[in-house]
């Protein structure tokens, strides 16, 4: 059975990622599975999935919202804990389980750290990834945050920098200037024209993932 096709995408809490993933849907004749965190995160029991919980509990274990100072305002940090940390590579290794059994996939992650980066580079080794950085003016994603239930003010803007910091990309869409529909394409178009992605080649190289 041929291996599935995998496209990763990154960015901020807010920047479109999930709104993109369905565009994509659309514009693909062949299925693509949409796997998000956030499909996993609401899997969790709610007593691990914190709100400025302490040390030791369940909440601070699982997935942890906590109040910061952020150069001159209080934003909310995602931490993950030991038991978030287990969730999340168990979902990498599943999307790895999908692809090989043949079934193309949209990913739809935040890389805040770089152990969560390392991790897919272990895991998709053998793998083709179409790396793609979905990029967003803060200020249009503040907005669209604020919006949305269930958000914390200032989320996006607590991780909004380090997301893409030191990364490589085999393409980047800026769901601000542009609409899902025609990023989307811009994707289709470069994978008809590129010959093979690299970008994880490239941080596989960095970082000495064999």
């Amino acid at each position: 059975m041929p291996t599935g096709k995998i496209i990763l995408l990154n960015g901020s809490s807010s920047s479109g990622k999930t709104t993109l993933s369905h565009a994509l849907q659309k514009a693909f004749r062949e299925p693509y599975q949409h796997i998000a965190l956030d499909q996993f995160r609401d899997g969790m029991p709610g007593r691990y999935r914190g709100l400025n919980s302490p040390p030791g509990t369940p909440g601070a274990r699982g997935l942890n919202i906590v109040p910061v100072d952020h150069l001159d305002s209080r934003v909310t940090e995602i931490r993950f804990g030991d038991m978030g940390k287990t969730m999340l590579k168990a979902m990498r290794r599943a999307i790895r389980t999908f692809v090989l059994e043949g079934q193309n996939v949209i990913i739809d992650d935040i890389l805040f750290e770089e152990e969560f980066l390392k991790d897919y580079l272990l895991v998709l080794r053998d793998i083709e990834v179409m790396f793609v950085g979905v990029r967003c003016a803060l200020d249009t994603v503040n907005e669209r945050e604020s919006k949305r239930s269930g958000r914390f003010p200032g989320t996006a803007t607590s991780h909004f920098e380090i997301v893409h910091q030191n990364l490589e990309y085999d393409l980047e869409v800026d769901t601000r200037a542009f609409s899902p529909d025609y990023c989307a394409l811009q994707i289709v178009e470069f994978m008809k024209i590129s010959n093979k992605p690299n970008a994880f080649e490239l941080l596989r190289s960095r970082y000495e993932i064999d």
